[in-house]
């Protein structure tokens, strides 16, 4: 099982502003040919956890996988809303922006 990742002491809780969703999808806009295991240790889950959401994110248009030999690449679409009502009026593209670069 993935180690879970220390949060900051004295913060009020063991909670993050993202779920795991987001931080999958930051690892893919940061290398988009990371691998799968590579995301989930970065990420403090299991693999096979890191494979539903990857696979959730393709088919809700957010990413592509394209294989290349033996390896995936993932190409984001940047245009595509984000999904909760109080975000819909913005894209990944401005999320990848606003914390990626």
């Amino acid at each position: 099982m993935a180690k879970q990742h220390p949060r900051k002491k004295g913060t009020g809780g063991d909670w993050t502003f993202f779920s795991n969703y987001g931080h999958v999808l930051f690892c893919l806009a940061l290398d988009s040919t990371a691998r799968l295991r590579d995301i989930a240790e970065r990420v403090g889950i299991t693999e096979r956890a890191a494979q539903r959401i990857v696979a959730e994110l393709e088919r809700g248009g957010i990413l592509t996988r394209i294989r290349e030999g033996r390896r995936n690449r993932y190409e984001l679409h940047p245009q595509q809303h984000l999904r909760h009502p109080l975000e819909e009026k913005h894209t990944v593209g401005e999320l990848i922006d606003l914390l990626v670069g």
